[in-house]
């Protein structure tokens, strides 16, 4: 049986809201961190099936609300996010883990090398933006349109056009972040992805492998931003695989087209 909990003001009143699906025994607890570009979006929006699923498999989840682009700029998401990690943290649940997808997948990559070391012990990222200055060429290569203006995603995040806030660029970007300390980390992506180029999640993974962290980068041939059109059991198994690495924190429980490294043994990591 799970347990729900709604409506939960993580930070006191007022403050954004999250939702918690408890399993008896929970091995983990994951704070989830939806998508929409910063600037859309809900607690609500599972990955694949529902939270009810995941947390069946052992994963407590808490799936949070942060402030989007047209209530506050960078880095006000960040501090939700932080904030929820804080609350999470007291609930007693030993391994305390992440996972986002899209905008999501950054603010939750950007917590794990922001925080202290040790608050999180895995992080999963699904098609996530980690080198805002680069995301609009990495867009461009991919056959897309790249927009550094005020007026796109990333711009709406930083609070202008990116050539003119260079510094909350790189503060907002978390390859800026990457350390030795940071845990294990998961990075799922399609390989025709247009909005959000596969190059984003290898450039945070090749710049972890810099200093020895476990990561992988795990390609879904065809898939695109979201994985629309990919069959439900295919999201499925991506889903319980991601769970599987959270419980755990090793990369090499996820198996498929990737990319990885392969001297590094992450068996007991996180």
């Amino acid at each position: 049986m799970i347990e729900v909990r709604r409506d939960v003001a993580y930070a006191g009143p007022g403050s954004p809201a999250l939702d918690l699906y408890l399993p008896p025994a929970p091995r983990a607890l994951c704070l989830y961190l939806h998508g929409g570009g910063w600037r859309v979006g809900s607690r609500r929006d599972a990955p694949g099936g529902s939270f009810e699923r995941i947390a069946a498999q052992g994963l407590a989840v808490a799936t949070a609300d942060y402030r989007l682009t047209a209530e506050a700029t960078f880095p006000a998401q960040l501090d939700d996010v932080t904030a929820a990690l804080a609350y999470l943290a007291g609930l007693g649940v030993p391994r305390l883990v992440a996972w986002g997808a899209s905008a999501g997948g950054h603010l939750a990559a950007l917590a794990a090398l922001t925080t202290p070391p040790g608050s999180l012990a895995a992080v999963a990222c699904w098609y996530a933006p980690t080198d805002l200055d680069a995301l609009s060429r990495d867009v461009d290569a991919a056959g897309g349109s790249g927009d550094r203006t005020a007026t796109s995603r990333e711009g709406m995040l930083v609070g202008g056009a990116l050539d003119a806030a260079s510094d909350v660029v790189a503060a907002a970007s978390p390859v800026t972040h990457a350390r030795a300390e940071a845990p294990p980390f998961l990075f799922v992506h399609g390989t025709a992805d247009v909005a959000v180029p596969l190059r984003q999640s290898e450039r945070l993974a090749a710049a972890l492998h810099g200093h020895g962290v476990p990561a992988r980068v795990r390609q879904v041939p065809g898939g695109t931003h979201m994985f629309p059109g990919l069959p439900a059991a295919e999201l499925d198994a991506l889903v319980d695989e991601t769970v599987a690495f959270l419980l755990v924190g090793s990369t090499r429980l996820f198996v498929g087209p990737d990319q990885g490294d392969p001297g590094q043994d992450d068996e007991a990591a996180g």
